[in-house]
């Protein structure tokens, strides 16, 4: 886990970093950060009521993400809607992030 959450602290300040040196050149630098979204990779473990009861007792929005709610995150950050936007963490969590963070999930066995 440590290793985890040190590469998602990674990607926060590189995101900061990049934007401010790129910024300069007209380039934006943005990343979004997902809360549990319906993918292959999280399937198993949305199937799982104790994850998804975790889950929902910290989101504001009581439910999974799906792709396209992330796709259309990453859309608007791409046009020109966004063009004065840089250095953003965007979250993308139902949230999530206005509670306590992540859900504690309990241990899978």
């Amino acid at each position: 886990m440590v290793i985890y959450t040190a590469s998602k602290g990674a990607v926060t300040q590189m995101t900061r970093s990049m934007a401010l040196e790129w910024g300069q050149d007209g380039i934006r630098v943005n990343a979004v950060c997902p809360a549990m979204t319906r993918t292959r990779m999280a399937g198993d473990l949305m199937e799982n009521p104790a994850i998804e009861e975790a889950f929902y007792q910290r989101a504001a929005i009581k439910r999974f993400g799906e792709p396209e709610d992330v796709a259309d995150v990453v859309a608007f950050l791409a046009s020109d809607d966004a063009r004065f936007v840089t250095g953003v963490n965007l979250p993308v969590d139902g949230g999530v992030s206005a509670s306590n963070g992540q859900p504690n999930f309990p241990a899978l066995s």
